[in-house]
């Protein structure tokens, strides 16, 4: 498998035992945005949704996925992945990246490596992190840990499909990084999954109240203008 073809999975791969399994599929909107992308290309992409099994427990999928490093960007932006999966950072620029975490979620740092190359992390533990490069402002991007096989992420018409899902009752989770845990919160409800198709009922998320809050770099200092970078720097 190419690190091309392992950042098109929008959902986790799932096993669900015996019995039939059925599909949740889901359709959200975001109102109240001030991202250029939402207000005039009605983007509703990066949108995450899992399912937690109510009165049972079910693992897990632990894989691998790729968060990859291309035109100072991380893409995808948003990756769902299961409890004890293995994120791969592969650097496709001709320049040097520094993925890190140090706030909320999992804390890491990957240290800086050259183009070409690829460092992973294992993910341990349920929680959102937010990821971002020691070495560029700009660039960030979030991973939700989720403890169930059954998520998914929107997609840029606000489509979400959960496929393999077996049947019962589930907890409905939603995570949007503009949008406040209030907010989040009041989205929640019991869904009742069975064979065939069980859709949900359109899910409007507002990002009235967001407030986004700049971040430092790994150091927690200040990230150096670029005019203060050395020249020739490969970076």
């Amino acid at each position: 498998m190419t690190w091309r073809s392992a950042i098109c999975f929008s959902a986790l791969v799932v096993w669900t035992g015996a019995g039939e399994a059925g599909v949740v599929t889901a359709r959200v909107r975001l109102v109240n945005s001030r991202e250029a992308a939402v207000r005039r290309q009605a983007d509703y992409s990066g949108v995450v949704l899992w399912l937690e099994p109510v009165g049972r427990t079910l693992d897990p999928v632990a894989a691998r996925a790729a968060m990859v490093q291309k035109d100072k960007t991380f893409r995808p932006h948003v990756l769902v992945v299961g409890t004890g999966s293995t994120v791969e950072f592969p650097n496709f620029d001709p320049i040097f990246h520094n993925a890190f975490s140090n706030f909320d979620g999992q804390v890491f740092d990957i240290g800086l490596y050259p183009p070409g190359k690829s460092r992973s992390i294992q993910f341990r533990r349920p929680g959102v992190v937010r990821v971002f490069c020691n070495i560029h402002p700009a660039m960030s991007a979030v991973i939700v840990v989720v403890d169930t096989p059954y998520a998914g992420v929107s997609d840029a018409d606000g489509r979400i499909r959960i496929a393999g899902v077996g049947a019962g009752a589930y907890r409905l989770h939603v995570f949007h990084e503009r949008a406040t845990p209030e907010t989040l919160d009041a989205l929640g409800q019991t869904v009742e999954a069975g064979a065939g198709e069980t859709a949900l009922g359109p899910l409007t998320i507002s990002e009235s109240g967001y407030l986004p809050l700049p971040h430092k770099n790994k150091y927690g200092r200040n990230y150096p203008p670029e005019a203060a970078r050395p020249e020739g720097a490969p970076y």
